[in-house]
């Protein structure tokens, strides 16, 4: 639950908390920073939620970030500004002990790392205004004298924490003793800080005097690149001196290397046996065997694979639909599908949508049996740049949360493991066919009342039109179609769709569910 991007109140997280619990999922991963935001309390350095949680207008940053996603002019005005207090997150910790969920906090670190920056960034010039060097020096994430030119993904030039300064392990440090005080405070147990990890941009640290000055007395750094080992070396040193192991994205276990006179990310074998778990979501083109290789090499893996475990993607290709779409098109299907041993598979589409050729994955590396030991969980991210209220969460999490909770626990499919392709696809069917009668007529209407009620997806209608009438479908069974002939939004009171309809000028279709509360309104044009 990616907090960062877009805060979401203590209330939801419970709510959420309810909800995953019922369905045996035990782990919830809370995404607590990111470059557009600081999103909990940490005690002794109050510049993190007062100016890392807060966006709005500004031109110095000093007491909030500027806006992102659509957050607007206004500090606090809506889910661009937002923080759990200590009390909020142990309330949180022990709620989740209780229903069985163990809670990982993740840090982004090195990139990504923009709000937590600005935020040390104004402790210093304020503790400096007060000629308190040695204070405004502590937790600085910068080095002042960097001239390094680098853009993220994201097109930020000022994200990443340098790790050739003292400071920034004074600062990592202080995170995880406040961490270990929180879950001691709430009784929750605490193996694990996710420390990130993802996307640091080319050119960072190149003009790095710091950086320069420690390569010059440390031998065993031999180029900037491998300042990366240095830091990820030194942060499993502070979390190991506290029993505990580190987490991050897969490319904890990569370096960089030159691959056919080009720079690549690579295998990096050094941290193979430190216990570090890697969640690996990258398995687009050319990376379809990356989780498997991590997993080969000793690595401990969570398989993410954007391509089935996205739930912020897009339900369809559909330009009414919210959600991103960059890594394809995730619907309730692509999770319940998902085979964790031999996942090439269950992948059919492209990051487009687009059918994959026979013979895709020749030549990939298949996941070993000592690599199977090596997979401990799969991973749903529900990623936050376009969620600003509960009703989107909820609308992208269920009911596709609902398809990772039956892979996660269901035994290995007859599907799965059949080698003929056609009576593998027949055993899907009848499989997916059982799925969504139960989740259909069960499980969502369950859910418009457990905790609260949730307001999840309602299936959007098919149409096909033949011989001058529109047929009507949909991909759930259990919910009323009802429709329009005059191009008026159907309501629970309009005409109860049973068979094909005549053609007209424009009609409007819509599905509702047992509470009676529609889905999105589909039109047909003659």
């Amino acid at each position: 639950m990616d907090l960062a991007r877009n805060f979401q109140p203590k209330e939801e997280i419970l709510k959420v908390i309810d909800m995953i619990s019922m369905y045996k999922m035990n782990v919830l991963h809370m995404h607590f920073n990111d470059d557009e935001g600081w999103r909990i309390e940490i005690p002794g350095l109050p510049e993190l939620v007062e100016v890392g949680s807060k966006r709005g207008h500004t031109i110095t940053e000093k007491d909030h970030l500027i806006p992102s996603y659509g957050s607007g002019p206004n500090v606090n005005a809506n889910s661009g500004s937002g923080y759990l207090t200590r009390n909020d997150y142990i309330e949180i910790l022990k709620y989740a002990a209780a229903r069985h969920i163990k809670v990982i906090p993740e840090f982004e670190t090195p990139g990504h790392a923009r709000a937590a920056i600005k935020s040390m960034d104004a402790r210093y010039d304020k503790l400096m205004k007060a000629g308190d060097k040695t204070g405004a020096e502590k937790y600085l994430l910068r080095d002042l004298q960097d001239q390094s030119v680098y853009r993220s993904v994201q097109g930020w030039n000022d994200n990443v924490i340098n790790p050739a300064l003292p400071s920034v392990y004074a600062f990592m440090e202080k995170l995880i003793d406040e961490m270990l005080l929180m879950y001691k405070a709430a009784g929750a147990p605490l193996s694990t800080i996710h420390f990130g990890g993802d996307e640091v941009p080319a050119g960072v640290w190149e003009k790095s005097p710091a950086v320069a000055k420690l390569l010059k007395s440390d031998p065993s750094i031999t180029s900037v690149d491998e300042m990366w080992y240095y830091f990820f070396n030194r942060v499993n040193r502070l979390l190991k001196a506290r029993n505990l192991y580190l987490s991050g994205w897969e490319e904890i276990g990569l370096k960089k290397a030159l691959v056919n006179g080009q720079k690549q990310m690579v295998l990096d074998t050094r941290f193979a046996n430190e216990n570090f778990h890697t969640d690996v979501w990258n398995n687009l083109a050319p990376n379809e065997d990356l989780a498997y290789k991590l997993a080969n090499a000793g690595y401990k893996v969570v398989l993410t694979n954007v391509t089935n475990m996205y739930i912020d993607l897009s339900y369809s290709k559909d330009f009414e639909e919210p959600g991103q779409y960059w890594g394809g098109y995730v619907d309730l299907d692509k999770l319940f599908r998902f085979i964790p041993f031999n996942y090439y598979k269950n992948q059919t589409e492209d990051a487009g949508g687009n059918s994959l050729k026979a013979g895709h994955f020749d030549g990939k590396e298949q996941l070993s049996e000592a690599g199977k030991q090596n997979i401990v969980g799969i991973q749903a991210p529900l990623w936050s740049e376009i969620i600003s209220n509960e009703s989107q969460l909820e609308y992208l999490l269920l009911p596709k949360i609902l398809g990772i909770a039956e892979r996660s626990w269901a035994a290995n499919p007859e599907w799965a493991t059949e080698t003929d392709s056609r009576k593998s696809e027949e055993l899907y069917q009848t499989a997916w066919s059982e799925f969504v009668n139960v989740i259909s007529k069960k499980e969502l209407p369950r859910l418009d009342a457990y905790a609260g009620g949730f307001r999840y997806r309602i299936p959007t209608p098919g149409l096909i039109a033949h011989d001058s009438k529109v047929s009507a479908n949909l991909q759930l069974p259990g919910f009323e179609i009802r429709y329009t002939i005059d191009g008026t939004v159907p309501t629970r009171n309009s005409k109860l769709y049973t068979s094909p309809v005549p053609e007209a000028k424009i009609l409007a279709f819509r599905a509702f569910n047992k509470a009676g509360r529609g889905g999105r309104v589909i039109t047909y044009e003659k």
